[in-house]
């Protein structure tokens, strides 16, 4: 068996269609740079889908160039819902429509197929708590909230350090925090609905499916000439971004909606927490510098007067942002006690 010092920890982001790998060593030393990506086969039910997370794991040992019996441990992230010891829901989700995943404990299935202790975190949470260690270092008593923009919004919390899961592991459902959207300049009327059946919460105005369901009608129905007009909405709410960074004026009006949304809900973290920094990471800042200065911008315009103490409150973008969740595993994994590892 490998000694703790000699070992390493794999980080295991399972998404919808690809299994990113990354690998920590004791020294904090990430050895694979950027993406190291196996096809992922959930659809196909847990047999099949953990067969190709332990092929893929083998693919990046390979990559890396280290022994796979090295290993000491592994950290899982995947979409919700789950429990936090990583049950999912009996209701499945996008991700795990096959019946077999139904209240499948996916951490404890996966520490069967490899032979090696498995934590488990929610994507988002994964990402956050990489997005933290990345700006305060790994051992650090600092709080920081992250907002991940994807196709919905997820997130995380973490407080002196720690990761806040909460008691049945939806901690960090930051998309699901209801804001005073009416505030928000130039959506007059505007109703925002959210998936989980609310009005008004950060996910119905800040993620692509916002764009799709809510914002880009909107827009459209004022700027019926546009050239977006003339695509069917999902594909046009896909163009939206990579428009906007361009420069495109109803495009950067939909983004700007985004940003006041997130800088309405900051302001509440701020007065729930008084955190050292915010995050933001996902596709919206997925961009130039110069976008990501303008959105960073917006965020901060759309937050409600601080006090002078937290007026200074810095805001990052998540760094390397494509590998987030997989780093984040590794950190969660190499947190285990020595005498849980081989």
């Amino acid at each position: 068996m490998s000694s703790r010092t000699d070992g390493v920890v794999a980080g295991i982001d399972l998404g919808g269609t690809a299994i990113n790998y990354t690998f920590l060593d004791a020294t904090g030393r990430f050895l694979i740079d950027g993406l190291c990506e196996h096809p992922a086969r959930s659809v196909e039910g847990p047999d099949v889908c953990l067969g190709q997370i332990a092929e893929g794991l083998d693919v990046a040992c390979r990559t890396a160039g280290i022994n796979r019996a090295r290993i000491v441990a592994a950290g899982l992230d995947t979409p919700g819902p789950a429990s936090a010891m990583g049950v999912l829901s009996r209701k499945g989700s996008t991700n795990f429509v096959h019946a077999g995943w139904a209240s499948y404990d996916i951490r404890a299935g996966l520490e069967s197929r490899l032979g090696l202790p498995v934590v488990y975190l929610n994507d988002c949470n994964a990402a956050a708590l990489w997005g933290h260690v990345a700006i305060f270092g790994a051992t650090n008593d600092a709080t920081s909230i992250s907002a991940i923009i994807g196709t919905g919004l997820g997130g995380g919390v973490i407080v002196g350090g720690r990761l806040v899961t909460g008691r049945n592991g939806f901690g960090g459902e930051l998309g699901h925090v209801l804001i005073p959207f009416q505030s928000i300049p130039d959506i007059e009327g505007l109703v925002p609905a959210c998936n989980c059946g609310r009005t008004g919460d950060l996910e119905s105005l800040c993620s692509l499916t916002a764009i799709r369901r809510t914002l880009l009608p909107y827009f459209l129905a004022k700027h019926p000439d546009h050239i977006l007009a003339a695509d069917d909405i999902a594909t046009a709410a896909t163009k939206v971004r990579g428009m906007a960074e361009r420069g495109d004026e109803m495009c950067r009006a939909i983004f700007r909606v985004q940003a006041r949304a997130l800088g309405l809900f900051f302001d509440e973290m701020i007065n729930v927490f008084d955190p050292d920094a915010l995050i933001v990471g996902g596709g919206a800042v997925e961009t130039s510098k110069e976008f990501q200065r303008w959105f960073l911008d917006e965020v901060r315009a759309g937050m409600p007067e601080q006090r002078e103490e937290q007026a200074s409150l810095p805001i990052h973008v998540m760094p390397h942002g494509d590998t987030a969740g997989a780093r984040g595993a590794a950190i969660e994994a190499a947190r285990l006690p020595h005498d849980q590892t081989p």
